[in-house]
């Protein structure tokens, strides 16, 4: 996909409408290749603040730019995309709207064959908003689904030189299919953490005291900005509401099996470890590192004190013994002066690694304390 060094590039001027998150990490991207990036954003504030993060420039471009990205909430999209069309503004209209089937829908319906429009949804993003959230490496190694429908083949071409710059792995799907995929994969799952999220609103103070990072890890998206994720929930209704039906049919088995576990309690066992292997099953189809198969790894639990610089010691170490670290989870001890860090590594490596951190000094935990 990368382009020859004697080629000219396909993507030389851009503009970026909308400098949130996606919209000025985009930009950011692309200066690193020195593409001249033209900032618009309906609250001026935000435009300008891209630009001093060094996402490009607030001027308006004076001739038609070769590439448009519209990173504006889905219910905008149709009708920024459109009037970028409209108005020729640029050779190539692409937006990052994590519905695909209704923004080229009403784009056709408003414009009608647009074959300078390709729909894209970048899979990256964080539970922060706004420019100052946005990083020039978000989408680097991630999935950027790419809907083309009757677009040209130029356009096609500056798409993927699009996401070359951006460092991102090219998946091409057709509308329907990429609404269906996002709802199972993305929409439900903020719900599903939104709802557990809910519960810790009006639970008790001590139980929070006793709050682990298995907790942390499955609200963390419930951080997100709630205007934001009504309008991408509404654009997508059908296939998460489909979804959230069929989970809602699991949580009802779940409630039911602890409803029985007085009156039959081995039924009851067995029907609870069913669903738990069913989740087991389903976790392990996630990819793995690089996108490849799913791997998992040995983790090797360390004690690290909370002190500047005590990270970067221990990665120093490990990496002084010749392992690699292919994860890592920080999870820190309520009112103790120091964290637990594991090191998810080959297992391998894993009791070679915990005898030589343990001889460096540091504290490591027996596998599966």
């Amino acid at each position: 996909m990368s382009r020859g060094a004697a080629d000219p590039p396909v993507v030389r001027s851009c503009l970026v409408v909308g400098t949130g998150l996606i919209g000025t990490s985009v930009a950011l991207a692309l200066r690193r290749h020195d593409v001249v990036v033209h900032l618009a954003d309906r609250d001026p504030a935000a435009a300008r603040q891209a630009a001093e993060l060094g996402a490009g420039t607030v001027d308006p471009p004076t001739e038609q730019v070769d590439l448009a990205v519209v990173a504006v909430s889905p219910s905008a999209t149709a009708e920024v995309v459109s009037g970028l069309l409209a108005g020729n503004v640029a050779a190539t209209v692409v937006d990052t709207a994590a519905v695909k089937a209704g923004v080229l829908r009403q784009v056709a319906a408003t414009v009608g064959p647009a074959p300078h429009f390709v729909g894209t949804h970048p899979m990256a993003g964080r539970e922060r908003s706004g420019p100052g959230a946005a990083r020039a490496d978000l989408f680097e190694g991630r999935p950027w689904a790419v809907s083309a429908q009757g677009a040209d083949e130029r356009s096609m071409t500056r798409v993927r030189a699009l996401l070359d710059m951006c460092g991102a792995v090219v998946v091409e799907m057709d509308a329907p299919a990429h609404d269906a995929a996002v709802a199972l994969v993305s929409h439900v799952p903020q719900v599903a953490a939104s709802l557990v999220a809910a519960r810790l609103a009006e639970g008790a103070d001590n139980a929070l005291a006793l709050t682990g990072q298995g907790l942390r890890d499955v609200t963390r998206v419930a951080a997100s900005d709630p205007d934001l994720w009504v309008d991408i929930l509404t654009a997508n209704a059908e296939p998460v509401a489909r979804i959230l039906t069929e989970l809602r049919q699991d949580v009802d088995a779940v409630v039911h099996a602890l409803r029985e576990v007085d009156e039959d309690p081995e039924w009851a066992r067995t029907a609870l470890r069913e669903v738990l292997l069913r989740g087991n099953a389903g976790r392990a189809r996630l990819p793995g590192k690089h996108g490849g198969r799913s791997t998992t790894y040995a983790l090797v639990p360390v004690v690290l004190p909370d002190r500047p610089g005590e990270l970067g010691r221990l990665f120093v170490d490990v990496g002084a013994v010749g392992v690699n670290i292919e994860d890592i989870r920080i999870e820190h001890s309520p009112g103790q002066p120091v964290g637990l860090v594991e090191l998810a590594v080959a297992p391998a490596a894993a009791s070679g690694l915990a005898t030589a951190l343990a001889g460096l000094g540091w504290v490591v935990h027996p596998e599966g304390a």
